[in-house]
């Protein structure tokens, strides 16, 4: 569909489970060469029956293993051309209870985990005199306040305001620099957040869920894939006209 992306690289981060493997199927079906980085990822290498995936240990928020990260898929497939920043991480607890800890593990992962991916794969696209695409996963926690997720939602703001800032300073380099913002996505953390968030609210994980879908208009929770069509989209050619945006996709949860 995005004949564009073949032969494209993609560097996935959070790319393990999630949103973020979603994200790794989807352009490896456009046939990109994707590196997937993730803190749980197995060594460096080839995954079994992905011929076009290769995994990467990373955590995002040590500077100077990010850089070597990019160092190393420079050398070994050339410059990133696309980078997707779906790491991230989430604690519960209401803002009066929200421990110092919390709050850095949140902005350190979110915020200053995704800024320091962007920065180093736009430092050389710059240097390089070349074009790409750069795609952060915020949230619609990013333009909201959530009852329990304080650290969480100032992440998600931090996110959107980078988003804007980088949008402008790259522009004339060629550089897109957009965000998604997802709504409730069925993953492996939001189960967890179901749990955590009903034991702080008193509600089971149960009540929080069909709590989360009475609250979306079209009736469902999304899919990494719904996140994931979006990511090509920003991606491609068709959207080489847009920077400095936060899409929702949110089934009409947030519509602003």
């Amino acid at each position: 569909m995005f004949d564009e992306l073949r032969g494209r690289v993609v560097l996935v981060t959070g790319g393990a489970s999630g949103i973020g493997a979603g994200i790794v199927d989807a352009f490896l079906g456009e046939g990109s060469t994707v590196v997937s980085a993730d803190l749980s990822a197995p060594e460096g290498g080839l995954l079994a029956g992905r011929d076009r995936e290769w995994t990467l240990r990373l955590d995002v928020s040590d500077e100077a293993a990010v850089e070597a990260a990019v160092t190393a898929i420079d050398e070994r497939f050339g410059p990133v051309d696309i980078v997707v920043t779906a790491a991230g991480t989430s604690t519960l607890g209401f803002a009066v209870e929200t421990s110092g800890s919390d709050w850095d593990r949140n902005l350190d992962v979110n915020a200053k985990g995704s800024f320091l991916v962007a920065k180093h794969v736009a430092k050389r696209l710059v240097s390089a005199g070349r074009t790409g695409r750069i795609v952060f996963i915020a949230s619609q926690a990013g333009k909201n306040g959530y009852r329990g997720m304080t650290a969480y939602v100032a992440s998600k703001h931090a996110v959107l305001g980078v988003t804007k800032t980088m949008a402008v300073e790259l522009a004339g380099h060629g550089i897109t620099v957009n965000a998604i913002c997802p709504g409730i996505i069925e993953t492996p953390m939001k189960h967890r957040e179901r749990i955590e968030g009903g034991a702080i609210r008193g509600m089971t994980a149960e009540e929080v869920a069909d709590e989360d879908r009475s609250q979306v208009p079209l009736g469902r929770t999304g899919t990494p894939q719904d996140v994931a069509g979006v990511a090509l989209f920003l991606a491609s050619d068709l959207s080489s006209y847009m920077t400095g945006q936060g899409l929702n996709v949110t089934g009409g949860m947030t519509m602003h």
